[in-house]
């Protein structure tokens, strides 16, 4: 098994710990109240969000994928950081095993850093294509954008 590692920085005019908030300790709440088109609900399948707990989203009927399980690494709330494995999905992946995503919120001034770090567990001999992982960091990049627009707009939100 190989793997591809892919990070992407996104900034935000946003404090980390309310972006942490919203999409870790909260997005079972949020993500559905502020993308409900594309996040239908979130919940936890294991566990009560902590290390170990197994977290279900399921999409929008509009998605391409109807839902995608994650198992929490690792969540520390006071260095605004979570490692988190995704363990199943509706659709199967021919030549990716598992996918490993690391997210560390950095202060920067009033706003923060997003910095993301994705492996991509592969099976020899794969490669993946920039085209699919670009798809898959502009949605990250929708996400997160369209939480920003929300708690900018909302400040009492996650504060």
């Amino acid at each position: 098994m190989g793997v591809i590692t892919y990070s992407q920085e996104i900034t935000s005019v946003v404090a980390p710990s309310r972006m942490f908030k919203a999409l870790f300790l909260d997005s079972q709440n949020m993500l559905p109240k502020i993308v409900p088109e594309g996040i239908k609900s979130i919940e936890f399948i294991e566990g009560d969000g902590g290390v170990g707990s197994i977290k279900q989203t399921n999409f929008g009927e509009s998605s391409h994928i109807k839902y995608i399980k994650h198992k929490i690494d690792a969540l520390d709330a006071g260095s605004f950081y979570c490692k988190y494995t995704m363990i199943e999905s509706d659709i199967k992946f021919e030549k990716i095993d598992l996918v490993v995503e690391e997210v560390k919120f950095v202060a920067t001034g009033s706003g923060c850093v997003c910095k993301m770090t994705s492996e991509y567990h592969v099976q020899e001999g794969c490669e993946l294509k920039e085209e699919d992982i670009k798809k898959g960091k502009d949605r990250a990049m929708g996400l997160y954008k369209a939480i920003e627009e929300y708690l900018v707009a909302n400040p009492d939100v996650c504060a």
